[in-house]
């Protein structure tokens, strides 16, 4: 059988932590920030982990991560 490819794209988004927990960058800190308060911004940089409901999907798409 051949090799599973992995997708690309979310290998670019999602790193894994030592534990095996899939981690990712918070979403809507790319434009229109003037609005948006210093501490919501603030919040955005931290990374995140990947919710329970999706990781079996990104373990598939993600085979060698």
């Amino acid at each position: 059988m051949p090799k599973m490819k992995t997708k690309r794209a979310a290998a670019k988004r999602f790193q894994k932590t030592g534990t095996g927990k899939l981690k990712r960058a918070k979403a809507y800190k790319s434009h229109i920030l003037t609005k948006k308060t210093t501490k919501r911004k603030r919040n955005l940089r931290k990374p995140a982990i990947t919710d329970a409901t999706n990781v079996k999907n990104m373990k598939r798409i993600l085979p060698y991560q």
